[in-house]
């Protein structure tokens, strides 16, 4: 090995244990390790910067807009509910509702599926007294499995066609991933409804746990006329910092002010509602003129008005939120939103809620204005899974929707029929919805996820040095020693194997962009079609069951489901490996 060879490998090491102990968020770390590259010399200006012009990652950033616009419709989301409540027993109500959601997420951006749903999903259950748990995983499966099908199911697929074509091969087509993508969707969705299902915990969400045990979380003080800071600021009144409890809303004869801001005044007959630590109430009880109201009658239903909500929101893998404690990020004056409590690993974590530092998949129970929804469903920071009642009828913007999804079905048309590229035919599905005015400029940008984004792109030229140093050849001839002697399935199950151990501990994009390199290195080796490992590497950084870190609707499910770590291990593993022998035998069978 080269000098340069060894310093990538190191420092792609170092990437890895950056993003798996989560030291920042996953797009810095990955762009600062490009950096280091372009300071290094190991890659010129052009190289570090070809991953931002790469055509992949341009049709991805345009399929967020496409999709978004479809999205913003409801169209799809009111035709699912409609068709969801036809049904009661829980294996009908899977087979009915899972199998075109998979045929959805062979079309659309699976995130605001599987964010869009599982509000819908565990309201449909709490209303048949299911446990949400049992339904919330195979969401996010099968939307995963879904997008395998086509080549603008998922990022992952149009990261590894962005790279083939940079590479000077023709990439995939439109259904070029289908006859693998189909028969993994079928198996995959078998599995889940009739062996998978059965190793789902019966677990109530988090919100429906608050819900039940309200006085754990919050607790009701009345102010009287011989309070001392009668008329002065929560602040000068001492109730900003107090040990274990934060001040969530006050109460005011009809009125309710929310959240509580430090200079919000206290007046004689306020009551003042607390979260946190309510077992160090007893603190409160000592000041003079503030009276626990034992007797209250307050759930945390109570605390929704025609002004504040309660909101359930899932911190993202891109959160700005993270490796900051929640008065560090000054989250109540930054979103107008007040945090109850935070839910990690099925449990909620019982600290003063303003020193707990906030991890990827943490779930937020926050008491919000009614606007908060509509101001933050796009936002970075967390996916907002909670709290808006599924629509009754179409809305006014029945026509609009119909004509995005007939914008959609066009381009895909003119994309199988070879009459466009996906590019060409995304940018003019872009032009068309700007046009006719589907979506605004400022929409569109919404709608896009920049931090995604220059995840794939510093991801892609991680990749162009490994190539460059020829580290992707020396890996593969590696791998070809070991898997050569017993034949070629056993590379490919090798092959497989790392790319999905990688995307289950990294991101699904940036799994891609390191195996592929690899992969082409070893189709020249062997003189094999380039093609089929493509689809390997495409399949394999997608097909992320096992961790709920590896995939990000994964993530979306995990707090809303009331799940632990090994829920995942326990029913994802049987379904890795299931689809990973339909993978390699089909792309065998097919392209060798």
């Amino acid at each position: 090995m080269s000098f340069e060879m060894i310093f990538v490998l190191v420092m792609i090491i170092a990437m890895l244990i950056g993003l798996l102990f989560e030291v920042a968020r996953p797009d810095m770390v990955v762009f600062s390790v490009l950096v280091i590259f372009l300071l290094s010399g190991i890659l010129t200006t052009d190289e570090a910067l070809s991953g931002f012009s790469n055509q992949g990652m341009l049709t991805v950033a345009l399929l967020f807009i496409v999709a978004g616009a479809v999205q913003k419709s409801g169209l799809v989301d009111q035709l699912m509910t409609k068709w969801l409540r036809n049904s009661n027993s829980q294996l009908g109500s899977m087979i009915r509702f899972y199998i075109p959601t998979s045929a959805f997420s062979a079309f659309l951006n699976n995130t605001p599926i599987v964010v869009t749903f599982t509000p819908i999903i565990k309201k449909w259950c709490e209303e048949r007294n299911i446990a949400p748990s049992k339904f919330l995983i195979p969401l996010s499966y099968v939307t995963i499995l879904g997008g395998t099908i086509t080549l603008m199911g998922t990022s992952t697929n149009l990261v590894v066609h962005g790279l083939l074509l940079d590479s000077g091969y023709t990439g995939f087509s439109l259904f070029t991933l289908a006859p693998v993508g189909i028969p993994i969707a079928i198996v995959g969705l078998l599995y889940i409804f009739f062996i998978g299902r059965h190793l789902l915990p019966d677990n109530k969400g988090f919100s429906q746990q608050m819900q039940e045990h309200s006085k754990e979380y919050i607790a009701e003080m009345q102010v009287e006329e011989t309070f001392k800071h009668v008329n002065a600021s929560v602040k000068g009144a001492g109730l900003r910092d107090l040990k274990g409890l934060y001040l969530i809303e006050i109460i005011r004869e009809n009125e309710r002010v929310s959240p509580v801001r430090s200079t919000t005044k206290i007046f004689a007959g306020d009551r003042l509602i607390f979260t946190g630590l309510i077992s160090t109430i007893a603190e409160l009880q000592k000041i003079k003129g503030l009276s626990l109201e034992t007797g209250t009658d307050l759930q945390l239903n109570h605390l929704k008005s025609g002004t504040t909500d309660l909101v359930e929101a899932v911190v993202s893998h891109q959160s700005s939120l993270l490796t900051k404690s929640i008065k560090q990020s000054q989250f109540r004056s930054r979103y107008d939103a007040g945090v109850i409590a935070v839910h990690r690993n099925n449990e909620r974590i019982k600290s003063k809620v303003g020193d707990i530092t906030l991890k990827p998949g943490d779930t937020l129970l926050l008491l919000a204005g009614s606007d908060f929804i509509e101001k933050n469903k796009l936002s970075n920071d967390f996916y907002v899974v909670s709290s808006l009642d599924a629509p009754e009828s179409l809305s006014q913007d029945a026509k609009k929707g119909f004509f995005s999804v007939g914008i959609l079905i066009s381009m895909i048309l003119l994309v199988t029929f070879g009459v466009l590229s996906m590019f060409k035919a995304m940018t003019l599905a872009v032009m068309i919805m700007l046009i006719a005015r589907l979506i605004s400029v400022t929409e569109a940008k919404q709608y896009v996820q920049f931090n995604v984004l220059l995840l794939i792109a510093s991801s892609l030229g991680i990749g162009t040095a490994m190539t460059k140093t020829g580290l992707a050849g020396w890996i593969a001839d590696q791998l070809m020693a070991v898997g050569q002697p017993i034949g070629l399935i056993a590379i490919l199950v090798i092959m497989y194997i790392l790319t999905n151990i990688f995307t289950e501990l990294i991101t699904n994009s940036a799994a891609a962009a390191l195996m592929l390199p690899i992969g082409l290195s070893m189709a020249k080796a062997l003189e094999l079609d380039p093609m089929g490992f493509a689809v390997l590497v495409a399949i394999a950084a997608s097909s992320s069951f096992i961790t709920p870190i590896g995939y990000q609707t994964n993530l979306i499910v995990y707090g809303p489901g009331g799940y632990k770590f090994s829920d995942y291990i326990k029913v994802g593993t049987p379904l890795s490996i299931l689809v990973m022998i339909t993978a390699v035998t089909s792309i065998n069978t097919i392209w060798f």
